[in-house]
């Protein structure tokens, strides 16, 4: 801006040394001119919103403990203020109704078959009207236990609260990532379910080589990779090995990473697929939309080999069909 330009030579000034250029009479026009200044801007220092009116000299330097002992002081000195109505410890009110307590009277009969009462027997009335809170603890052990044939020693007043029983972390899996992989390639015949689930580590190029491996293996039957962080270059690659593997029967990849693209190679790649029975896609880390519900579930209604399917639909359409599909091809 132009007005900027002009205020640039104002920036190498030093302040000190033009004050200490002017005259005494010229600081007391400065001081003038101080005064006219608005005591309560805040962009203002403290020193220069007002003149300095202070006319007495310092006493001494600051001496804190001498403060303390004077306001201490002055705060003794200081008489308190008189209360109008004085304290006392008498209760106000009455304590009675009107002042007078009021007398019941029974029935001649009632009041001596009360009076001739046993504690049992008064228990065993207050029990009856529901007044359970006007007997002891001990009159109510002698009720229980003498209509139930229960020792009053076995009663206890102390409420004991119920143990609580410690709940353990699962331990990690303990599936030897590299081995496993090694047996798969060469298409071990006892090994048969492959279990990767919460083993958070494995990179993606490794789980990519797992699904390679599947692709000429004839004996796993179960694969699983819940929780393993798998993404749809994963997914891409199962769907790859789904068109070529004959053998696996159930595939389980919840709680990962996998999109509505990942889901919709693997749908693709089942259509083909005649021998997988489970497949488990739910819990992922975002909703797969509802394109990929409608394929899934035109999916389910073609392949008539998948018997169980883990996925909430979120699409009343798309759940009414995979649910019907499903019935179907169990009823077949």
């Amino acid at each position: 801006l132009p007005f900027r330009k002009d205020l640039d030579k104002y920036k190498d000034l030093d302040e000190d040394e033009i004050l200490g250029k002017l005259s005494e009479e010229e600081l007391k026009q400065l001081e003038t001119v101080l005064d006219d200044l608005d005591p309560e801007n805040a962009l203002l220092p403290a020193g220069f919103r007002q003149k300095d009116q202070t006319a007495k000299k310092a006493s001494g330097p600051f001496d804190r403990e001498r403060l303390l002992a004077y306001l201490e002081k002055q705060a003794l000195e200081h008489k308190d203020r008189e209360d109008y109505v004085p304290f006392t410890r008498e209760k106000k009110g009455n304590t009675t109704l009107s002042g007078v307590e009021e007398k019941l009277s029974l029935d001649p009969e009632l009041e001596e078959a009360l009076t001739s009462a046993t504690d049992t027997e008064l228990g065993d009335l207050a029990a009856i009207l529901g007044m359970s809170n006007l007997i002891t603890n001990n009159q109510f052990c002698d009720v229980v236990g003498s209509s139930n044939g229960i020792d009053k020693d076995s009663f206890s007043n102390i409420v004991k609260g119920e143990k609580m029983l410690p709940v353990f972390d699962e331990p990690p899996n303990p599936t030897n990532v590299e081995e496993t992989l090694q047996r798969i390639k060469d298409n071990d015949s006892r090994l048969v379910e492959v279990n990767l689930n919460n083993i958070k580590n494995i990179p993606i190029p490794t789980l990519k080589e797992f699904a390679k491996a599947l692709e000429t293996n004839t004996h796993v039957k179960n694969f699983s990779l819940a929780a393993t962080r798998s993404n749809d270059p994963v997914a891409v690659a199962l769907a790859d090995m789904l068109r070529v593997n004959t053998k696996l029967k159930s595939l389980n990849i919840e709680s990962n990473f996998i999109t509505g693209v990942g889901i919709l190679a693997l749908v693709d790649a089942l259509k083909d697929n005649e021998t997988l029975t489970e497949i488990k896609i739910d819990n992922q880390r975002q909703q797969l939309g509802t394109v990929a519900e409608v394929e899934i579930a035109k999916m389910l209604e073609e392949n008539s080999k998948i018997l169980k399917f883990g996925y909430h639909f979120t699409q009343q359409g798309p759940r009414a069909r995979a649910a019907a599909a499903i019935t179907k091809n169990n009823d077949l």
